[in-house]
């Protein structure tokens, strides 16, 4: 049992040892919360939710710190246009966030850390720097100097010659354009802190190496985000933690994007689809079938015509989960060990496509025992099947999801009763023989999106894909 990572700083897979055994240790770059979250944002969050629970099931004790950028230019910028505090819309957001985690079904974090939580930190590690010859203070601001760093730019495979090192308003004094901002002096009206070079706020950079050697220590084992924070995020994260002294991190993981029209879905281009309006279009469980199923280093592609695959790919294992549940008469436990065909994708880079495969094939084996009626087949495949979807975080019987299309907007139990009704007309045109009538019933709500499935104990409906 060898998992194995695809490390982006080794630019191939790695087989993963932990630093300290049985354990591992995540730090993911999580929101800045200048806005509510869209559906790409949400996915880097569900991808490494997915790896967490595979680290689980193979035994490791997990310690999975997600921070929150609360303070930064655009956070700055609508304050300023709305009239409200910073902290207000931080707040809001970030709340946002958590909400589209917890209605995609990711498990709490160990700690969820704010930036602005940790400026005593911050100020730690730049006095640290500026001491070693790392950093220097100009005008009030703190900047890292890229060339008194060796190693600087390995990660994303740059020439230091080559580099155009992003800037923002107000980075003034600095000694080579190429070096990066970690703390920027205050201006009129921002929010600020005091520190030893005057007053100002955190550069974008400084606070997840701050924070990262505050809850993980000098050294822990996997740094992760999306694709587009390689540079200049990540690369500055490195520079300003390896040249404090801390080893940082071990492996580097990095997810795809979700686009649109071949473009990364942003706030930017107009073009984000928000997760609190997705959940109302579409059930929680089948956005995260949709987002987490691809692999985790792959793009997808947002459109209606793959969601609705996605919704059809899932209703059919669903459906397995339903009929065999029923036909046991009672709830069947997920088995103790997930097929060793599955187990071998997962360990291979997350192998979630291939995994899936396995999901599905075994879903295709106990709907043939369910034909055959052979019960005790079928529900050693159920058993199976839960325990694959649980590593997923799909298992349609976990309590996180029971009930959830009870919920005060789905008006379920509404459609039931007035379903009952008209299944009662066709069970009583069956009773009597009148076949023409039970058939044009049973037709007219599949075009209404039901499927009716005649079960040992009675018809039964279920929402059916999206015409």
């Amino acid at each position: 049992m060898t998992i194995r990572l695809y490390d982006t700083s080794a630019r191939q897979i790695r087989d993963f040892v932990p630093l300290t055994a049985g354990c591992v240790s995540i730090y993911l770059c999580g929101a800045t919360v200048q806005a509510a979250p869209h559906i790409g944002h949400i996915r880097s969050g569900l991808n490494f939710d997915i790896m967490r629970r595979w680290f689980e099931y193979r035994g490791y004790d997990v310690t999975f710190i997600r921070n929150v950028t609360d303070i930064d230019d655009k956070i700055i910028a609508k304050s300023a246009e709305q009239g409200r505090p910073w902290w207000a819309i931080g707040y809001e957001n970030e709340r946002a966030f958590n909400a589209g985690y917890d209605a995609l079904g990711c498990l709490p974090v160990t700690y969820e850390p704010r930036a602005t939580g940790h400026i005593t930190e911050m100020v730690e590690m730049m006095r640290g720097l500026i001491e070693r010859g790392h950093a220097y203070e100009a005008d009030g601001n703190v900047y890292f100097d890229v060339r008194s760093f060796p190693g600087y730019l390995e990660l994303s495979n740059q020439d230091l010659d080559d580099l155009r090192q992003p800037s923002g308003e107000g980075e003034t004094g600095k000694r080579d354009q190429r070096d990066f901002a970690m703390w920027k002096a205050s201006k009129p009206g921002e929010p600020s802190w005091e520190t030893p070079w005057g007053r100002g706020r955190p550069g974008w950079h400084l606070e997840c190496s701050a924070m990262a050697h505050k809850y993980l220590g000098t050294a822990f084992d996997i740094h992760g985000g999306g694709i587009d924070l390689i540079f200049p995020h990540h690369e500055n994260e490195i520079a300003q933690a390896k040249a404090y002294g801390d080893d940082f991190a071990k492996y580097w993981v990095h997810n795809g994007w979700v686009t649109m029209s071949g473009e990364k879905m942003s706030k930017s281009l107009g073009n984000s689809v928000l997760v609190s309006e997705m959940v109302k279009q579409w059930r929680p469980i089948v956005l995260r079938y949709y987002l987490g199923t691809p692999h985790y280093r792959s793009m997808i592609e947002y459109s209606e015509e793959a969601l609705r695959e996605a919704e059809s790919a899932f209703a059919r294992i669903e459906g397995f989960v339903q009929r065999v549940t029923e036909k046991a008469g009672e709830t069947v436990e997920p088995a103790a060990e997930v097929p060793p065909a599955f187990a071998e994708a997962m360990d291979d880079d997350l192998g979630v496509p291939q995994a899936l495969a396995i999901v599905h094939t075994t879903v295709r084996q106990g709907n043939s025992a369910l034909a055959a009626d052979d019960k005790e087949a079928a529900v050693a495949r159920l058993a199976e099947v839960r325990a694959m979807l649980g590593v997923l975080g799909l298992d349609p019987l976990d309590e996180h999801w029971a009930g959830e299309s009870d919920r005060g907007d789905d008006l379920h139990g509404v459609v039931d009763t007035l379903v009952r009704l008209v299944l009662d007309q066709r069970q009583s045109a069956r009773e009597r023989k009148d076949w023409p009538a039970a058939d044009a019933i049973r037709d007219q709500l599949n075009q209404s999106g039901l499927v009716i499935e005649d079960s040992p104990t009675g018809p039964r409906w279920t929402l059916g894909p999206r015409q």
